[in-house]
């Protein structure tokens, strides 16, 4: 039979999958880890946890409060702050200020230093700039501190450390009509003003914690991966040899944690509440000078390549070729050959047979069949991130490795001063590593905790009462010069620095044509913004059926889905293509209004 045949009976017939049985598998196993507390269920690392948050890698040092101004300031210093910071230099802007609460740049690369902490990306599309900074990656997929020293490059070739202000938090923003100008408070008593800012403050920068009860009370040691303490396990984790380490979380961050510390311990306890899928990873060093050879625009040409196959397009040539494109490409092309669409039904007959090898291969690693059973993801591909790895499942063949799986218990039942306890087990432990993640999604504008008042003293947070209203999510009406990045009413992809890569560019256009013209005021009309809101509502994906299916987990509000998606419905792609056109077409009448 032609295996590009898009008869689902067909399909059902080849492949020995019963759609009606794994969907139901698929419930039952999202039902076992429901929890009525939904996202509520994570504690904040604030307050009496606020330790779990403090910087160890960069001593905070005293310094004298700013009263000042500059033409713009950038609150946030990983990629898409550099991004924008690279172009608004571009642009002509001299006086750029970066702000960040870390004690350097690079964002989640400065924060995420754990044993084997990779990039899930292809560096080659990942790391932004690399043609124009020089950066040549040494690996297939760059470690953490490789990623982290061409975010510091960055800076040093854009000049962006020439007024920074690190392990500072902006605590208002507030515009003054008189000046044009933005008043900039912060918590250091910092009091000054900017022409220009940009929020990129990102979400993935504030560790959380699972609420387990007793938790404060454990007496051995604990941290967050984020927060990786070198001083407790040496930095090759050689004092970790006589310890009981528990690991809590089995995401990205644990996937890469675990083989690590497995390795280190006397044992392991790796604390599972949600299988992740594991798929061949297939990293490898890269030859010295691999980019000399390129054509100028080869990392253009090689996102946009990316972008494309992993959102559902076509390409003559694939020229990553990794897990993420192969995948993409087979669940185009798996029952409609070369059609560019696929219906609902064989999306899902596509994604069933995709898990299905997944899951074959957790049997094919894993010697013991019952902790192969646990480890296997029930769920639609794309349900919680995918995960790429040559080294996890065979780490659970080891002797010294127990896997602890918390489905039915709601996640770990308690914490006591030696233990940690699922339903009537207690495990002891000599330290707990938390490798649960970030806050997701808690921007300090949308969070609220970090107020703006536009015209007229209006608290953005107001204006947006009934919803987000900007134009291309990038500005909204009554704030003038002020800039979000984000996937709000934007785009969103899995590789994001390209997303935050477009993003800066619009923004640094934008920022050029004002100043060419002589507009002191960035600010899309009310009928710009009333339109692009109209625009997003009209082009809404439907996200809430396909994500309340999904197990609980970060992407699905752990199990409370949004109602639709709030990013641009046609996809990336479209939206880039967009804002291009807007660019050479009457664009900038919509934002540049102001001729004084």
């Amino acid at each position: 039979m032609d295996p590009t045949s898009p008869d689902p009976a067909a399909l059902r017939a080849k492949y020995r999958f019963d759609p009606a049985t794994l969907r139901a598998k698929y419930r039952e196993e999202r039902d076992r880890r429901l929890r009525p507390d939904g996202a509520a269920q994570y504690t904040r690392a604030a307050g009496e946890f606020g330790y779990y948050a403090t910087d160890p890698y960069t001593p905070r040092t005293e310094r004298p409060a700013r009263h000042d101004r500059v033409e713009a300031v950038v609150i946030g210093a990983g990629f898409g702050g550099l991004l924008t910071g690279a172009r608004l230099r571009e642009a002509g802007l001299d006086d750029i200020r970066l702000i960040d609460e870390a004690g350097d740049v690079g964002g989640t690369w400065y924060w995420n230093r754990y044993p084997g902490i990779h990039c899930d990306i292809e560096s080659s599309v990942y790391l932004p700039l690399l043609e124009e900074v020089g950066t040549e990656p040494t690996w297939r997929y760059s470690p953490g501190e490789e990623i982290r020293r061409h975010a510091m490059a960055v800076a040093r070739h854009y000049g962006l450390y020439d007024d920074t202000m690190f392990h500072t938090r902006v605590t208002e923003l507030r515009w003054h009509d008189a000046d044009d100008e933005w008043q900039v408070r912060t918590d250091r008593g910092d009091d000054f003003r900017a022409r220009y800012v940009v929020v990129s403050s990102g979400t993935l920068t504030q560790p959380k914690l699972p609420g387990i009860p007793g938790i404060e009370t454990f007496r051995g040691h604990t941290f967050h991966t984020s927060r990786w303490d070198h001083d407790y396990t040496g930095d090759k984790l050689e004092k970790l040899a006589d310890k009981k380490i528990g690991v809590v979380g089995t995401g990205a961050t644990g996937i890469q944690v675990v083989p690590h510390v497995a390795a280190a311990a006397e044992h392991l306890y790796v604390f599972q509440r949600t299988p992740s899928s594991v798929d061949e990873r297939d990293n490898r060093p890269l030859e010295p000078g691999w980019t000399k050879s390129l054509p100028p625009g080869w990392q253009q040409e090689r996102m946009d390549n990316f972008l494309t196959i992993v959102t559902g397009g076509q390409v003559s040539q694939d020229l990553v070729g990794d897990g993420w494109t192969a995948t993409a490409a087979l669940q185009r092309t798996f029952l409609s050959g070369s059609r560019t669409e696929l219906t609902d039904e064989e999306l899902e007959l596509a994604d069933f047979a995709t898990m299905n090898r997944i899951r074959a291969r957790v049997d094919a690693i894993v010697t013991d069949p019952a902790v192969a059973s646990l480890l296997k993801p029930w769920y639609r591909y794309m349900c919680k991130r995918p995960a790429f790895s040559d080294h996890y499942l065979p780490t659970f063949n080891r002797p010294d490795v127990t896997l602890v799986d918390t489905a039915d218990t709601g996640g770990i039942t308690a914490m006591t001063p030696h233990a940690v306890v699922v339903g009537d087990t207690e495990y002891e432990v000599d330290c707990v590593i938390f490798a649960t993640g970030f806050e997701v999604g808690v921007s300090g504008i949308v969070s609220g905790t970090l107020p703006v008042h536009g015209r007229d003293g209006v608290p953005l947070l107001q204006s947006w009462a009934h919803g987000p209203r900007t134009l291309h999510g990038f500005y909204s009406h009554g704030y003038p010069n002020l800039f979000h990045l984000g996937a709000l009413q934007n785009a969103n992809a899995v590789n994001f620095v390209h997303i935050l890569a477009e993003q800066a560019v619009h923004i640094g256009a934008v920022v050029a044509e004002a100043r060419k013209r002589g507009v002191r005021t960035i600010e899309p009309t009310a009928a710009a913004q009333d339109a692009w809101v109209a625009t997003i509502r009209a082009n809404a994906r439907d996200t809430f059926t396909f994500q309340s299916e999904c197990t609980p987990g970060y992407y699905n509000g752990e199990g409370k889905p949004r109602p639709i998606s709030n990013s641009y419905g046609p996809g990336p792609v479209a939206f880039h293509e967009l804002l291009r056109s807007w660019r050479t077409g009457d664009g900038f009448e919509e934002v540049l209004a102001d001729a004084s």
